[in-house]
């Protein structure tokens, strides 16, 4: 099995008229597993998840991701800040009640009963490369965010942690299964959790394995703002425009952050090596707990579908 990340074939740059969230121009690209467009008038960027697959991280939802993100970044570089067309980039999901669930169980599963140690280091690089863009804010003057409705787990919940400002609906859950099959999240999670709360409370979410609900974490700190359910996107909205007249202020605090508790690429990608090696090191039972965790996956994106469907044809 070979895994691409970077190559962008997926996409097309198309040439529309008008203006806000209807046009497209060569700041949004179309990818299939990610849809992308910027609101000029309330300057923000929106990416969000769509997995063709399933709501989890994909391979191909890492190449897509990557292929944005390898965009992103040269276009900001190549624009003055004062020209920038936004100041938020958000990443959400067109997922009904899933953000994201996390790493692909199944490809895991499969590589290591066939060792393919550097299929699964490609995997995790690419993942912490994601991580890494949001941390710094894409090297700009901009303010990462994450507008999580629905569950957001494993790789799911670190790409949520490595935002800036995490906007969560209450029915919102976070956790970090993968302890469950004897493995630890290393995209980040511990080193994300860490700088916000502390190493103790790092330790003790990633191997209780629990799931917390959004009005949990915003009480320690993990999530910025706590929204109702159905209300996320408006109180995104309202966060950043109460912010506009500070987000110089803002923003320099992030870039401050990541200065004094900072977080480096050499970092991430030295734990995604230890995670390597221990996800080598699962035994038979544990690569079946996995796989169990990824039919119960599957069966809930199923169920998921057809109550889409069930909606869509009582529209009609």
């Amino acid at each position: 099995m070979t895994i691409q990340f970077t190559t962008p074939s997926n996409s097309s740059f198309v040439s529309t008229s008008g203006v806000g969230l209807a046009a497209r121009d060569e700041w949004t690209p179309l990818y299939s597993d990610i849809d992308l467009s910027l609101d000029r008038e309330d300057g923000i960027y929106w990416c969000y998840l769509q997995p063709q697959s399933r709501p989890s991280v994909t391979p191909e939802l890492l190449r897509d991701v990557t292929s944005m993100q390898t965009m992103l970044r040269s276009r900001l570089a190549q624009t003055p800040d004062a020209q920038l067309p936004f100041k938020y980039f958000v990443v959400a999901s067109r997922t009904p009640g899933i953000f994201n669930l996390g790493g692909d169980l199944r490809l895991f599963a499969d590589a290591v009963r066939k060792g393919q140690k550097l299929l699964l280091q490609a995997y995790a690089h690419a993942c912490v490369d994601i991580v890494w863009n949001n941390v710094i804010s894409y090297d700009s003057p901009v303010v990462t965010m994450a507008l999580v409705q629905g569950d957001a787990l494993g790789g799911g919940f670190e790409t949520a942690l490595s935002c800036n400002v995490i906007v969560a609906e209450r029915s919102a859950r976070f956790g970090l299964p993968e302890v469950l099959f004897n493995l630890f999240p290393g995209m980040g999670a511990y080193s994300l959790i860490a700088r916000r709360i502390g190493a103790v409370e790092a330790e003790r979410m990633i191997l209780s394995g629990k799931i917390y609900t959004a009005e949990e974490l915003h009480r320690i700190g993990l999530v910025d703002v706590l929204a109702e359910d159905g209300q996320g996107e408006a109180a995104l909205r309202a966060y950043a425009a109460r912010q506009s007249r500070s987000h110089n202020a803002m923003q320099a605090v992030f870039r401050t952050r990541n200065r004094v508790s900072a977080i480096t690429r050499e970092e991430l990608r030295d734990v995604v090596n230890i995670w390597v090696d221990a996800a080598m090191r699962l035994t038979p039972s544990d690569l079946k707990k996995m796989e169990r965790l990824a039919a119960a996956q599957d069966r809930r994106c199923r169920i998921n579908r057809a109550d889409d469907n069930a909606a869509l044809i009582a529209a009609e």
